[in-house]
């Protein structure tokens, strides 16, 4: 029944309608008071596949803070005028270029988060940097473990260290007012991308017994220690893509997963092997997946290479990285453009190019430096600003979108695409949890078809070196 919108473009409106409330009633996942049902008319469909690339920790300024034309570093005569206090040295410190590839950042709990913002202010960056990270060695996915004795987090990048996310910028669409959902680290981002929440559950599959929970959701195991895996018992968007026959696929790079993850977030971490870490990957661990018997849609990446060139994407995947590409601290910022730029090249050389909507974000601002204060939505978010953009045949060339923007948009473009503007609700989703709010709706929520022109003719490829 997927699209049946796109199936059926010469049907009535009025049966079309009637169509609809027969597949709600059934399934449960549709009520008229959120429906924004898609026409067979509606340019949403020509884009047909949503590929989700996820990198990680960096703020909106420490990439794009000086791109042109954006809410970027505050200059007064190309001088930062904002600078933020050093407790260690009693002074204080400007935003500078840093043309380092290996970077340390900061701390990036949720508490961090309180005080970087501190109010508005923005000026907790460095101390927190300071007071953050000193029992921790190499690669670490505990968000404490981030900062160091000279810290980093005022430094930013451009176009000299990545030249390929300026061009795809200048090319394609740069969001300036993308928020982290919630205002934490890793797995709570990743748990919101794929299921507009952060909870911890008490029974085992019963979505009632979760409750919010922005810094400590149950933490992956860690299998080499026999750790027992966690239970996300509430609702994803997987279960609706089930239901309406959406295909859907995650690729990481598989194998055992590393001995990392620290249940009680205490003490020295190991150093990743070349493998996606579970708080990236969160998926195996929700209900809906496994009891949907859709586990194996999480696949190795070598299977989206595959995937592009054959043109046999599914219509929606989400990418997430390994520690060495992820450009989460301490992971070189080149071999993630790299990367990157090797996942868009296989899009754009392949078939489903002209029908495909990439959205690059990175999941958490990192404890780097950004200006902008995130507004209030709810208890948990918005966190704050990190880079993304929008790049497809049919984005707009060279735009900058100022809409206030969360990955709850991602969630919902997919819904108004594949699922007739059907939400993460448990009021009409059938499987009811106690979540504070739907996302999706939130009234200051932007709305990414802005962001395309499905007027234009298809626009070419832009195959970039992978070594700029």
């Amino acid at each position: 029944m997927t699209r049946f919108a796109h199936l059926w473009p010469r049907m009535a409106a009025a049966a079309l309608a009637a169509l609809v409330c027969t597949i709600g009633s059934r399934t449960g996942t549709v009520a008229q008071n959120n429906l924004v049902l898609a026409s067979a008319s509606d340019p949403i469909h020509k884009i047909k596949h949503i590929v989700i690339i996820m990198q990680e920790n960096r703020s909106f300024d420490s990439y794009f803070g000086t791109y042109p034309g954006v809410d970027g570093i505050p200059m007064r005569n190309g001088v930062p005028t904002a600078c933020v206090p050093d407790p260690a040295s009693g002074t204080c410190q400007r935003p500078y270029h840093d043309a380092n590839d290996r970077n340390t950042g900061g701390p990036h709990g949720a508490a961090n988060a309180v005080a970087d913002v501190n109010g508005g202010a923005m000026d907790g960056f460095i101390g927190q940097a300071e007071r953050g990270g000193r029992g921790c060695v190499g690669f670490s996915t505990d968000p404490r473990c981030a900062g160091h004795e000279h810290p980093d987090v005022m430094g930013y990048h451009d176009q000299r260290e990545i030249p390929n996310y300026w061009t795809y910028a200048r090319n394609f669409v740069l969001q300036d007012r993308m928020f982290e959902p919630n205002a934490s680290w890793s797995l709570p981002e990743h748990l919101f991308m794929v299921s507009e929440w952060s909870a911890k559950c008490s029974r085992p599959s019963d979505p009632s017994s979760c409750v919010n929970e922005l810094q400590s959701p149950d933490m992956p195991a860690r299998p080499r220690l026999g750790g027992k895996p966690p239970d996300y018992a509430w609702t994803d968007l997987t279960y609706l893509l089930h239901q309406q026959h959406v295909s859907w696929a995650y690729y990481i790079f598989s194998g055992l997963e590393p001995d990392t993850e620290d249940d009680t977030m205490n003490g020295p971490q190991r150093r990743l092997a070349a493998r996606t870490p579970g708080i990236w990957n969160p998926l195996p661990s929700f209900d809906t997946v496994k009891q949907d018997g859709e586990l194996g849609n999480i696949q190795d990446i070598s299977n989206f290479y595959s995937a592009a060139k054959r043109g046999t994407l599914p219509a929606v995947a989400w990418i997430c990285p390994d520690s060495i590409h992820s450009e989460h601290p301490t992971a070189l910022v080149s071999t993630g453009q790299t990367y990157v730029t090797g996942l868009v090249n296989a899009i754009m050389q392949g078939p489903d190019w002209d029908s495909t909507a990439i959205f690059l974000a990175w999941d958490d601002w990192g404890g780097f430096y950004d200006h902008v204060k995130p507004p209030t939505v709810d208890e948990n978010g918005y966190g704050l600003r990190v880079p993304a953009m929008v790049i497809s045949a049919y984005a707009r060339q060279g735009y900058i979108d100022h809409q206030m923007l969360s990955f709850d948009a991602y969630v919902k473009f997919i819904e108004d695409d594949f699922l007739g503007g059907a939400r993460i609700d448990p009021r009409t989703d059938g499987r009811p949890d106690p979540r504070p709010d739907v996302r999706e709706d939130v009234s200051i929520l932007g709305d990414l078809r802005t962001d395309f022109d499905f007027a234009q003719t298809p626009r070419r490829p832009l195959i970039l070196s992978t070594a700029p």
